[in-house]
């Protein structure tokens, strides 16, 4: 196009001074952070999903508890088992002792929560980061859009040529702050929610797991749903009796 205007983007941010460098190094820095979060908690979590799976598969095919609590596979599996079987062997030793006693399935249930809680709140960190640049970049960008046109339309009114070519070109140049906020905070968006999904979900598992486990501590034996017998009774038929190590 003839005497049509060309678009710069670097040299509308170096018109626009120091503010419109603030905001460009600002959707820089957001879009940076949130990149890494995407990417660090996509692949821990598709880790952790694989190692629940391990986990679960050893621990049920072991011989006994002992053997069970002797898989060399740190996960939040892991640590809760154990919690678990130490919280029921404190009970036993110490429980004697408190005329107003708390019952080995009460007892043994808050330390499970409390561990599945403290890996929740592993699982979590870093989703307040992408969840405020997705809600805040289009922002930052707007901001940036709305003070390049006000110094594109200044430079416009200095110079006393308004005509359409000189308008429409500065104030289209100043949208690309606007996209650039919407290209930084989409992709936060959405993985934020992929990523509060995937986490419902294993912490979904860790429940399960505590939840059979918390029945073979308190039982000695695991509840066998009509859902589950096919898949889980080869396995867990293994352990038979919560004997708590000493």
């Amino acid at each position: 196009m003839q005497n049509g205007y060309e678009f710069n983007a670097w040299e509308f941010i170096a018109a626009g001074g120091v503010v419109s460098f603030l905001v460009a190094a600002t959707l820089l820095i957001m879009s940076v952070a949130s990149w890494y979060l995407i990417i660090t908690k996509s692949i821990a979590a598709w880790r952790l999903r694989a190692a629940y799976k391990s986990y679960k598969q050893q621990f049920w095919n072991a011989p006994n508890l002992n053997a069970a609590l002797k898989i060399d596979q740190e996960t939040a599996l892991s640590v809760l088992a154990k919690e678990a079987v130490a919280a029921a062997e404190h009970h036993k030793l110490h429980a004697s002792r408190n005329s107003e006693q708390v019952t080995q399935d009460e007892f043994v249930a808050r330390a499970m929560n409390r561990s599945i809680a403290e890996e929740s709140a592993k699982m979590e960190s870093g989703l307040t980061v992408l969840a405020s640049v997705g809600s805040v970049s289009p922002f930052v960008g707007l901001f940036g859009t709305v003070w390049g046109i006000y110094h594109a339309l200044a430079s416009i009114s200095a110079s006393g040529q308004a005509t359409l070519d000189k308008v429409a070109g500065p104030v289209g140049e100043a949208l690309i702050m606007t996209a650039l906020g919407l290209a930084v905070a989409i992709p936060a968006v959405l993985a934020y929610n992929a990523l509060v999904r995937s986490n419902r979900a294993l912490s979904g598992e860790l429940e399960k797991f505590g939840y059979s486990l918390h029945t073979l501590l308190t039982t000695g034996a695991v509840i066998k749903s009509a859902h589950d017998e096919a898949k889980l009774a080869s396995a867990k038929e293994h352990i038979h009796i919560a004997e708590v190590p000493a």
